[in-house]
């Protein structure tokens, strides 16, 4: 019998040139007079002009602006904090979150946490978290997505890292959670150096491939998984190739802001918590990198319990190898598109991690986020996480 739930209450509006809509945009959407720009700790929104730009539409509709230019790769618990903190002094009424995903996943929590009480941990389930529920509605958001890799423009959801404890948790969930407006524009992504278009490509297409293995998938996540996969296939390398190569990042995008919706409609699996766990302990890894590094031998584990083969041959045939007989072509497809976008050499230990570490990173990743192991068709014990990690490992 098949069940599905799918709210999607986020506007979108997706193309090339479509970021300079909106001003107009907001005109009609009455979300109030002043905005936080949220963007990350980095230079890259203020050298290729898009923060500039965002205030002059945000002028066009009469929205003053303050910016919160503090957010890391991996978000961390006090940033969210302080932002909550830097919206409710400067008065803001809405937030505009401009940027990757780590941006739109603080923008999202900065707004839960500016109109509840206490701290952001309060409300993580799983870990150190304080397995509460928020109850007042957050502050709305609007997604200016300069990346394409978590589909985090269109889900509930935010991974926020607890440095106090080295957890990474996703906090949301609630229908108020969503964006309230995504712009999804791939000129704003022309200027991603080839090396994290590669990266985010991957988290994007582990949305898919995880929420098409596991137990809660159904027709509905299929439909947009498979399509997500295939667009992927085909353009991702020619995009880490060729920055500018529109088509291509038209492409990927639109597969990413797809993974965003599969998200919404099933669940990804272990594969993502024990990269969390990965990137908890060493904040200066790439979550994508992170699940790049274990992903052949993760998915050989599964192809190896024989729970759905029939899944992995057509993801396989998805990926382009339309002769795919086996589950094992997906892994060997798989590792043919990273050695085309040039990331099948990564190694474990150029980010810091020991092999001595795994136990505990495998015991983080069960205890933090232990609902996407559950989520898994079959089960997957802390030994044998420890087994992938040390299997991955170069």
């Amino acid at each position: 019998m098949m069940k599905y739930n799918f709210y999607q209450p986020t506007k979108v509006l997706f193309g090339a040139g479509r970021f300079h809509e909106l001003g107009e945009c907001l005109k009609t959407m009455n979300l109030g007079k002043k905005a936080a720009i949220v963007i990350s700790n980095g230079k890259s929104a203020r050298e290729n002009g898009t923060l500039e730009q965002t205030k002059e539409q945000l002028a066009k509709s009469g929205i003053e602006n303050a910016v919160f230019d503090k957010v890391e790769a991996n978000p961390t618990a006090s940033t969210i904090m302080e932002g909550a903190d830097f919206v409710k002094k400067n008065q803001c009424e809405f937030i505009v979150a401009l940027g990757g995903g780590s941006v739109m996943d603080a923008a999202k929590m900065i707004a839960i946490m500016a109109t509840n009480p206490g701290d952001v941990w309060d409300y993580a389930f799983g870990g150190h978290g304080g397995n509460k529920n928020y109850f007042e509605k957050p502050m709305p958001v609007v997604a200016i997505t300069t990346t394409a890799g978590t589909g985090s423009e269109v889900d509930a959801w935010g991974v926020v890292n607890n440095e106090k404890y080295d957890e990474k948790i996703g906090i949301g969930g609630a229908d108020a959670s969503h964006p309230v407006l995504a712009i999804v524009d791939p000129e704003l992504m022309k200027t991603v150096p080839s090396e994290f278009t590669a990266y985010q490509g991957f988290d994007a297409l582990f949305h898919s491939t995880e929420c098409y293995i596991t137990s809660p998938a159904n027709c509905m996540s299929d439909m947009f998984a498979l399509t997500a996969i295939e667009n992927i296939g085909r353009y991702l390398a020619r995009a880490v190739k060729n920055g500018n190569d529109l088509e291509a990042r038209e492409h990927v995008a639109f597969a990413n802001t797809l993974s965003g919706h599969v998200m919404e409609l099933s669940a990804c699996s272990s594969e993502h918590s024990m990269e969390h766990a990965m990137s908890a302990m060493h904040p200066d890894l790439p979550h994508g990198a992170g699940l790049i590094m274990i992903s052949l031998e993760y998915y050989t584990w599964f192809i190896n319990r024989h729970v759905c083969d029939e899944r992995f041959i057509r993801m396989a045939k998805a990926l382009g190898r339309e002769d795919a007989a086996k589950p094992m072509d997906f892994v060997e497809a798989l590792l043919e598109l990273q050695k085309a976008c040039k990331v099948d050499e990564l190694k474990m230990s150029d980010y810091g991690i020991k092999p001595e570490e795994f136990p505990e990173m495998a015991r983080k990743a069960k205890d933090t986020m232990g609902g996407l192991y559950a989520a898994d068709r079959t089960e997957l014990s802390v030994e044998e996480t420890i087994g992938i990690y040390q299997r991955s490992f170069r």
